[in-house]
């Protein structure tokens, strides 16, 4: 439906509806640890942050914003919609059911979560730099701001999909990058048989970055196969 990459743009959440904090609360099982829900968090920023074309993040995404569920927050107040820059003042979650207007048919779904489900400030400042180490990599990567169609079909694969796909991992390669998206809890392997005998190497962003997780991917030459561990996406380069 576009003509160029710059006339698509990518985002995981924006000012309509809940925020993705808000959104993953009402999808992930309520038992979630607070540290999966911040890679989860990562994760889904990642898919809008490592895409063609322009992408933006809803402000305060990065600090796993809350508006305690309201998912129409145009006329609810600071009190639902301040950004917590202090991660001691939490991300805004349990601050009350939210406003009745948009949100009463969910206040059953919403009541016991919102008791139930917190995060702290290791969740709230890991994710917040596991998302600047992305964003240095996209700043950095000329690969990931291609200026015609015809380059991101030359350049951009998904070598493992269809039948050899992983359930919830995605496997992308991208000129000299390959990038994998875990969305599973398990560490995966992804082996793309072409790229046996090819070096690579975790990117240096994330080699020296914030996700010490990240940090165990690894991969095997011989065979071309990319480790990745669990609820992460990882970057590696040629």
């Amino acid at each position: 439906y576009a003509a160029a990459p710059g006339d698509a743009l990518a985002y995981a959440d924006a000012h309509d509806n809940e925020s993705l904090f808000d959104t993953l609360t009402f999808k992930l099982p309520e038992d979630t640890t607070a540290a999966d829900r911040a890679r989860m968090q990562v994760l889904a920023m990642a898919t809008a942050t490592l895409s063609q074309g322009p992408a933006l993040s809803q402000a305060g995404t990065d600090l796993l914003r809350s508006k305690s569920l309201d998912r129409n927050s145009y006329d609810s107040g600071d009190w639902f919609n301040a950004i917590h820059w202090n991660c001691a003042d939490g991300n805004g979650f349990g601050r009350g059911l939210p406003p009745a207007a948009d949100n009463e048919a969910k206040w059953p779904y919403a009541r016991p979560l919102l008791g139930a489900v917190k995060v702290g400030c290791p969740q709230i400042e890991g994710t917040s730099a596991a998302y600047q180490d992305l964003l240095r990599i996209r700043t950095t990567e000329k690969a990931f701001s291609l200026d015609t169609a015809a380059q991101v079909q030359s350049r951009l694969a998904f070598p493992l999909s269809g039948k050899d796909e992983t359930p919830g991992v995605i496997t992308m390669t991208l000129g000299d990058l390959t990038v994998i998206f875990n969305a599973t809890p398990e560490r995966q392997e992804q082996r793309i048989a072409t790229l046996a005998g090819t070096d690579y190497r975790l990117h240096p962003v994330q080699t020296a970055g914030a996700d010490p997780v990240v940090r165990t991917a690894a991969y095997t030459k011989s065979t071309g196969t990319f480790e990745v561990p669990g609820r992460s996406v990882v970057v590696f380069k040629r």
